[in-house]
């Protein structure tokens, strides 16, 4: 904490003085051991910037409140809408370090040119998600398996009608003390294929965390929760054979003699976690491969006895092991206990995500540097 700078209500851990309110009314806290799930509880604070005239300014921290923006604002009428996701961990010693913050900002800075958006400079992103995790310290969970969830967010705020680029923006991050993503606690997960739907198209928004495509997405993933799936898998738009990605993860699929995921191909979501497994997986020596591959290798192989294991990578999922895969009528078992690879890097992200390993890739950032 030594190197905050307060002055009158304002602090900076950088190069961007945030003028901070604080609420008067604080929420209560979820008890510890708490069945947290995701996304039901929120802190009480936001952060926010705003960009107008050429440059982003009144950097703030302000109670969690209703955002007010005019009928006409780009975001509700034409779309201009990206957000991340990224987590904070409270380790055992107390300290508080955030994922990989770095990473969520070039990924953000990449969507803004596909959305013709103004770009959140990373100096300012990164400040951002330290400020306001260290005003919200008290709301870090402790207990392990729980982390403070970050939700940075950019949309257009400018008003007019008629389909040009925003010329104003807001930059807000709002936090959630999450647990599991899924409801059944880490447990293997089933997932539908979906082979009349597409989430993304080559040329589209598949690569950006914007949030047309969770939209898209959301039909498809009703219905099949309505047949007790937890998530879809969405195949490609032109063969819909081609492998992509599940509505939440990047996926993975374990062989006898090969570790595959689909090669990022301009209409796959480049995760942050997916990146840590593959730099993991290297180290381990793993016959790890990023390529195209398709239902219909799956398929086969399954009927050969090769397809033995399948899992899931995200910031909300973590690493998450599927048991089930439905695809027409072929019903894939797969693999999910404790002795699987799955296991195996959630633990290891695990540890180093709490301190309880060195972080050897300098993947933590803590809130107080």
């Amino acid at each position: 904490m030594s190197d905050l700078v307060h002055i009158e209500g304002y602090m900076s851990t950088g190069t961007n003085q945030f003028a901070i309110t604080k609420t008067s009314k604080p929420l209560p806290k979820p008890a510890p051991n708490t069945v947290l799930g995701f996304g039901k509880y929120f802190t009480d604070h936001i952060a926010a910037s705003d960009y107008s005239e050429g440059e982003w300014k009144n950097h703030r921290i302000i109670p969690y409140s209703n955002l007010s923006m005019d009928p006409a604002a780009c975001v509700y009428h034409y779309g201009q809408a990206l957000f991340e996701g990224l987590k904070a961990f409270r380790q055992k010693s107390g300290k508080i370090v955030i994922f990989r913050p770095e990473f969520n900002a070039a990924r953000m800075a990449f969507g803004t040119k596909r959305l013709s958006m103004q770009a959140v400079p990373k100096d300012l992103f990164v400040q951002t998600m330290k400020e306001i995790v260290n005003v919200e310290r008290d709301w870090v969970p402790s207990e392990r398996g729980s982390a403070l969830y970050i939700r940075p967010t950019l949309v257009g705020t400018e008003g007019f009608l008629g389909v040009r680029p925003s010329e104003k923006y807001l930059f807000f991050t709002l936090l959630s003390p999450v647990g599991s993503y899924y409801s059944n606690d880490s447990k293997a997960v089933r997932i539908w294929v979906e082979t009349e739907q597409i989430r993304a198209a080559p040329g589209g928004l598949g690569a950006v965390k914007a949030a047309a495509n969770y939209a898209s997405s959301l039909s498809a993933a009703a219905e099949q929760k309505k047949r007790g799936y937890d998530q879809v898998l969405w195949l490609d738009a032109v063969t819909k054979d081609q492998i992509e990605e599940v509505g939440t993860m990047n996926v993975f699929f374990v062989f006898k003699n090969e570790i595959v995921t689909p090669a990022l191909n301009g209409s796959i979501l480049a995760g942050g976690v997916r990146e840590c497994a593959l730099t993991i997986l290297r180290e381990w020596k793993m016959p790890i491969t990023e390529r195209k591959i398709t239902m219909t290798e799956l398929t086969e192989r399954y009927a050969r006895g090769e397809f033995l294991e399948m899992f899931g990578t995200g910031t909300a999922a973590v690493i998450t092991p599927v048991g089930e895969l439905q695809y027409k009528d072929h019903t894939f078992k797969l693999n999910s206990g404790s002795d699987t690879l799955s296991n195996k890097l959630y633990e290891e992200i695990c540890q180093i995500q709490y301190g309880e390993i060195p972080d050897r890739h300098n993947w933590l950032m803590p809130i107080d540097s």
